[in-house]
């Protein structure tokens, strides 16, 4: 039997910073830690990242790789390019479900040869509040019925090459109108309401075998005050007995808002592990931020006193290490090689929903409204204008701001054609006053986020991603 030390140790799945692993991290994985999640900072290329991999590797067999890879508009393999594959809402509106199948294949066989064995993805939740600030194109739509499939299809593609799929965020983060990396969400639904609503694509992810669910930081009232990580009804008796999820349940990471904000940055970190794990948890990300030795020592000392105290039964951590040791598990032999974009390029082109006459009279300008990322996607390269001037020379691309509109007046007096293309223009009012000032314009939108309220009569091609491929097809459309 392994002491709880060696237990506490092996359940931390933490971030770290820097694109080889740095000395501390390698010596705690040599010692029995359970794994880590990578991000944008950890990446250059997919070699790069296949080399980072077998350096873990290297200090255990069976370390557990993550990463937070969903594709579309939060990605972390293309975090330098924009995604190879569109985000879920796209595939959603495409409407293929053997297609979706087939890109989260893709996705599997390139992350399993990147030495990658747990994917954090996909996103089960819906996208229901049109304030919602963080899921958005992230769900694969606001209809379970039809988003299900999609959910289901895409854990089976992505676990085809041994790379364990996490369906996020339990139970459903789409109806929140706050971003849990900041706040606590209260979810405005009774027991019944997410029976028949968020918990339907969970189920689907459970009947197609996905081997974890991420856990939200999201307050369910009718199951108590605490969010969903730290709820015993939550995660044992709703996931796991009403569901019937045997596999690892993963926490979202800890250092989060919505439970650092409510339970304090430093000594809460160690006290929200521990309620975690007797919650029902299994695996407790630290991902977020690039976390050194001394907040893993934190979480140990304090799931080992816990322990000591009978708070938290042995057997319970004992079954939480288990499992997420089975998500170390070497993926599929997979080769890394040159990112094929055909795929994904033929599920961009199916999403697209187009309104109007979109034909360009010549080449036109296109602006670029640039708005912050949300947290989850981070800063990543985003645009038409690029694509459109490739595909048609004499493209003039202009990026502007929401407080931009004089000068964007100023150089549509220049062509015949502009296109204008925003990121979700309905949750950004100065986004919104923007496009009114240019009403004197004759302009094509190009909306890459979720689409708002009907927002005029004027020619429009929404996209539902931001990613490489999404904006390509669009600018192919155009051309």
């Amino acid at each position: 039997m392994s002491s709880p030390e060696k237990l506490a140790e092996a359940v931390l799945l933490p971030g770290f910073a820097g694109t080889t692993a740095p000395g501390w991290l390698r010596r705690r994985i040599a010692g029995g830690l359970g794994g880590v999640v990578l991000f944008g900072r950890n990446v250059v290329d997919d070699e790069q990242v296949a080399a980072l991999t077998a350096q873990l590797r290297g200090e255990r067999d069976g370390v557990v790789v993550g990463i937070d890879e969903e594709g579309g508009d939060v990605t972390r393999l293309d975090v330098n390019t924009g995604s190879f594959v569109p985000g879920p809402l796209a595939l959603g509106a495409a409407d293929d479900p053997e297609l979706t199948t087939a890109v989260a294949a893709a996705l599997g066989e390139r992350l399993a040869a990147c030495g990658v064995t747990l994917n954090l993805a996909p996103c089960a939740d819906l996208t229901l509040a049109a304030e919602d600030p963080i899921i958005g194109v992230r769900a694969f739509g606001s209809d379970p019925a039809k988003a299900s499939p999609h959910v289901a299809a895409y854990v089976t593609g992505l676990q085809k090459y041994g790379v364990a799929a996490c369906a996020k965020h339990f139970p459903g983060h789409g109806a929140a109108t706050e971003d849990s990396h900041v706040a606590l969400p209260v979810l405005p639904r009774t027991v019944e309401e997410l029976r028949e609503i968020e918990l339907v694509p969970f189920a689907a992810a459970i009947r197609a075998g996905v081997r974890s669910v991420m856990s939200g930081h999201l307050v369910v009232k009718a199951w108590g005050e605490e969010p969903a990580t730290l709820n015993r009804v939550a995660l044992t008796d709703v996931l796991r007995g009403e569901l019937g999820f045997t596999g690892a349940v993963i926490t979202d990471a800890l250092e989060m808002g919505a439970v650092s904000g409510a339970y304090g940055k430093h000594d809460g970190l160690g006290r929200s592990a521990v309620r975690a794990l007797a919650a029902g948890a299994d695996a407790l990300c630290l991902g977020g931020a690039a976390f050194e030795a001394e907040h893993l020592d934190a979480c140990v000392t304090a799931i080992v006193a816990a322990v000591a105290a009978g708070e938290l039964p042995l057997e319970r951590l004992e079954e939480a290490a288990s499992r997420t040791a089975a998500l170390g598990t070497d993926p599929a032999p997979a080769s890394v090689g040159p990112v094929d974009r055909r795929l994904g390029l033929e599920a961009a082109r199916k999403a697209l929903r187009v309104r109007g006459d979109v034909r360009l009279d010549g080449p036109p300008l296109v602006v670029d409204v640039q708005t912050e990322p949300t947290i989850a996607a981070g800063p990543m390269p985003w645009g038409l204008g690029a694509h459109l001037a490739e595909l048609v020379p004499g493209t003039r691309t202009l990026t502007a701001t929401p407080d931009d509109a004089e000068a964007v007046l100023e150089a549509a007096r220049d062509f015949r054609s502009v296109v204008v293309v925003t990121r979700e223009a309905h949750r950004h009012p100065r986004v919104r006053e923007l496009l009114a000032a240019l009403s004197t314009v004759d302009f094509i939108r190009v909306e890459t986020g979720v689409p708002g309220p009907a927002d005029g009569d004027g020619p429009r091609i929404d996209t539902f991603s931001g990613s490489y491929v999404s904006l390509r097809a669009a600018a192919e459309y155009l051309a």
